[in-house]
């Protein structure tokens, strides 16, 4: 089991729900952080909280300069690759504009490639690394309304299991992962329906699951999409 306080990891949709908190829990671990997100102010808000090892770049993932720019801020090599950031805007397909189908894409899939280019290099020089990509339910199902983040999600799937692949024979793990139970984020404040709202978690009960794949020292994650809750509490002592 590889130590985090020797890793540099890179988190999208950082300054809220689960990005932030991931990152709290890979701070609380020595782990470097770059943090990347839209929302610049609460970005960091963050990162003064979690001190002196943290990186916070506001970009737009949505907007492929942005994310060049932000990728060329980066000056360290990067470990692990947690690709979470994401829109959702529930809407009947006849609604959806261009301009948010485009989005929530280029947000979801194209950001996830370009960053993963920009670490790609680096892993396979040094014999491994992590890239994991936030996945849900909507990469599995169809659901109404969400054609644009079903869209999203689904070709995150597909691109993560290439990526297992090309990066076996240099010891990098490529996989999604799925909450697993329902979590409170803002997100889910604003989509999730009474039922599901009864029922959530702490989006840090699920943080424990990207520690461990991120800490794995041999392959067994890779090409799998994996749940986050099941992999949380197998950790939690006493389960």
């Amino acid at each position: 089991m590889s130590d985090l306080a020797s890793k540099t990891v890179l988190i999208t949709g950082a300054a809220q729900g689960l990005g932030a908190a991931i990152a709290r829990v890979f701070a609380g671990q020595g782990a470097h952080l770059i943090l990347i997100d839209v929302a610049a102010d609460s970005l960091a808000t963050l990162g003064a909280q979690l001190g002196d090892a943290v990186t916070c770049i506001a970009a737009d993932l949505a907007d492929a300069g942005s994310t060049a720019a932000a990728i060329a801020q980066i000056d360290r090599p990067i470990d692990v690759l947690i690709h979470n950031a994401a829109i959702l805007i529930p809407e009947p397909v006849s609604d959806v504009s261009l301009a948010t189908f485009r989005a929530t894409l280029d947000v979801g899939i194209q950001a996830g490639f370009q960053l993963t280019q920009a670490v790609w290099d680096g892993m396979v020089q040094r014999g491994g690394g992590a890239l994991i990509f936030v996945s849900s339910q909507s990469g599995i199902k169809g659901f109404a309304d969400e054609t644009a983040y079903c869209a999203a999600k689904h070709a995150l799937e597909g691109f993560s299991k290439c990526l297992a692949l090309e990066g076996a024979p240099h010891g990098i793990v490529s996989c999604t992962i799925t909450p697993g139970m329902a979590m409170h984020t803002p997100m889910s404040e604003k989509n999730y329906p009474p039922e599901l709202k009864a029922k959530w978690v702490d989006p840090g009960q699920l943080a424990p699951a990207f520690v461990q794949i991120a800490t794995a020292d041999d392959l067994r994650f890779t090409g799998q999409r994996l749940n986050a809750w099941e992999l949380s509490v197998a950790q939690t002592p006493g389960d």
